[in-house]
């Protein structure tokens, strides 16, 4: 059922004369804009990795890894390297995208972690944590980490006001290509 919906949204999308489209980016693009903003006003800060990280693209991408947290956009899938394909329309499709190889655990800081315990990743490798180095074979408890979300609340907030911004101006590009 949803691919055929799907299917259909994208048959209605690739109708949509070339003027509509052209009205429609700008205002797509800045609500995109407004989210990241919302979002990197959110986000805790340490090294400022994760908030350098927070970005908005139009049309299809790659991102690095599938621990990237992802908002709005096109369909998503596999992509080479382990990485996240978001495909969409050039014009008609923004995607919010969290996280890089420097700031992975964008994940880790919207949802949080539980309790668990942290060994070195090859048998008889070495780990340090905190200034100190493991023997090999140990392992060290974390107590988990609080959810801090940041990411998600801005858009969902959004959502609405992003929808009637967005119906308002197609019905403007509507009128204005069938005046033409």
């Amino acid at each position: 059922m949803a691919k055929a919906s799907r299917e259909r949204t994208l048959r209605i999308l690739s109708a949509v004369p070339k003027v509509v489209r052209e009205r429609l980016r700008p205002v797509i693009e800045a609500q995109a804009a407004e989210v990241v903003a919302m979002q990197k006003r959110l986000v805790p800060a340490e090294s400022g990795a994760l908030r350098k990280s927070i970005r908005w693209r139009m049309g299809s991408f790659e991102v690095a890894s599938s621990a990237n947290l992802t908002a709005g956009g096109g369909r998503r899938g596999g992509a080479k390297g382990g990485g996240l394909a978001v495909t969409g329309d050039p014009d008609l499709t923004a995607t919010i995208v969290a996280g890089d190889r420097e700031a992975f655990y964008a994940r880790f800081v919207e949802f949080g972690t539980k309790a668990h315990r942290i060994r070195p990743k090859t048998r008889g490798g070495s780990l340090a944590i905190g200034g100190r180095v493991l023997a090999p074979g140990e392992a060290v408890s974390h107590p988990g980490a609080r959810p801090r979300p940041f990411f998600f609340g801005p858009f969902r907030v959004s959502r609405k006001r992003i929808k009637r911004r967005v119906a308002t101006a197609t019905g403007k590009a509507v009128r204005e290509a069938a005046a033409t």
